[in-house]
Formats: structure tokens, sequence, C-alpha cells
């Protein structure tokens, strides 16, 4: 399986699939019932702090907070350090939110995933998702890209990233990272976007959603020993812009029109 291949099967962003599929639902394009499976998936999914509750809560008990929302007041975010774009000012939900780097913002509330690991008495170790709500004042999101301009943005910076890489010879030191560009320029990807979403979207998703996951392996895994400080800072610097276009790309196919 190829690098790319590879970083298909890791968990993406838990964000982006969340907002997809409850927009659609507000849309009334997927029935409620598949809502909670569809985001979950293999994992354990709680809620914490959702409105009339007491206690954490199984995922499908919360998501009734979205029923009286529009498919385009459920907005994806995914901030980074100097770039809180999409969330409110100075408060809990920004804060939790610029912490893991993706939120789902709506006018009354946001929610924020938070990776729980357990160990259980024999010493297996396991994993849940918590998601967090948090209280917001009224609040509509600012400008963002739409997928037509992520998309052109994303190829620019993956050809730019890739010319740059291959001047610095990635190949000879991280060729996971240098296999893995090459073949995001014909990606075949295994992730999807429900219905209602149109083909330029799910395209960019698809291709954004590799490209995340390769490029969070990249920022994770330590360079190779032929690598000194210099070219690991080139390298950061070349994949800078890239990362960026990345998440512009995946909240504008999340984020996208839906259509009947």
């Amino acid at each position: 399986m190829s690098p790319a291949a590879d970083a298909a099967t890791l968990t993406a962003r838990r964000s982006t699939r969340f907002v997809a599929w409850v927009r659609a639902w507000r849309a009334g394009l997927v029935p409620f019932d598949e809502l909670a499976d569809e985001i979950a998936g293999d994992e354990e999914h709680l809620v914490a702090d959702a409105p009339g509750t007491w206690t954490d809560v199984p995922l499908g008990q919360a998501l009734p907070a979205f029923a009286k929302l529009r498919p385009d007041d459920i907005r994806l975010v995914l901030p980074a350090p100097g770039d809180p774009r999409g969330l409110p000012g100075p408060g809990e939900l920004t804060g939790a939110a610029m912490l893991v780097g993706e939120a789902i913002v709506t006018p009354a509330f946001g929610i924020v995933p938070e990776l729980r690991r357990h160990t259980s008495g024999s010493g297996v170790a396991f994993e849940t998702v918590l998601w967090r709500f948090y209280p917001v004042p009224e609040f509509r999101p600012t400008f963002q890209l739409g997928a037509a301009e992520a998309e052109i943005e994303l190829t620019t910076a993956l050809t730019e990233a890739t010319s740059q890489l291959t001047r610095l010879d990635v190949a000879q030191w991280r060729p996971e990272l240098a296999g893995a560009l090459q073949a995001l320029r014909r990606p075949e990807s295994t992730a999807t976007l429900p219905p209602g979403f149109d083909p330029r979207s799910r395209r960019l998703f698809a291709r954004a959603s590799i490209l995340d996951q390769v490029l969070t392996l990249a920022e994770h895994s330590a360079p190779g020993g032929a690598v000194n400080g210099y070219e690991a800072q080139q390298r950061d610097a070349a994949l800078r812009p890239l990362t960026t276009a990345c998440r512009q790309a995946l909240v504008a196919a999340c984020n996208a029109p839906l259509h009947a």
C-alpha cells in the first residue's frame, strides 16, 4: 500500500465528518437514525454539556440540539496558531478549539472533540471521543473561500511544495513524504461526503483528507539522521503554505452549499 493510501486509513479530523453529516441531515438528505453511526464509525463517542443533559451522554442523544438549525448555520472551523478564523472572540470555545485545531460552530453554541485514552483493569488501552458543548453569544462566521478557489490554492500549494521538497532532496531522508505528495496528484481516496455535496466538493474533500493526514505524519515524525537543523527548517517552510491550503480546502468542502 502506498504512503498516501496508508495515510487514508488513519483517523481524519473528526469534525469534518461530524459537520458534513449533520448538515446533510438538516438539509433533509439523510435520516436522523444514521447520523450517530456515520459520525462515530467504530469509535465510542460521548457528549458533555449538551443542552438538556446533566452528564455525559451517547452521541445520538445530543444530536437533536442541531434540530432547529439550518445547514448553513453549522460550520466547520480548523484554526491554527495565528489563524483563528471562523471562531468567536476569546473564550472557552476558542481556547479549546485552538488547542485541538478543530471545532464545529453554530450561532448559539460550538462543540470541540477531545480524545480520551483509558486503560482497563486488565491493562488494555482504549480511546473514547468526547464532544464538549460550549455556549457562545449570537455569532456569524466570517468569509471563507469557496470550493473552486480552495481547490486552485491547494493545487498551487501542492505543486510549489513538491518542487521545493524535490530541491531539498526530501526523497533521500523522507521517502514516504515525497512519495505521498506525488501520489496526491492522482488521489485514490476512500474519504467520502454524504449526499448533497457536489462533485467538486467531494473531489476537494477526498484530496485534502489524505493530504491532511500525510502532513500530520510529517509533523509528528522525526526527520532522518541525514537532516540537520537548517534542512529541517527548510522542509517546514516548504510545507507551511501547503498545510494552510489543506485546512482551507477541508473547510471549503465541508461548508459548501448542499444540493438536493
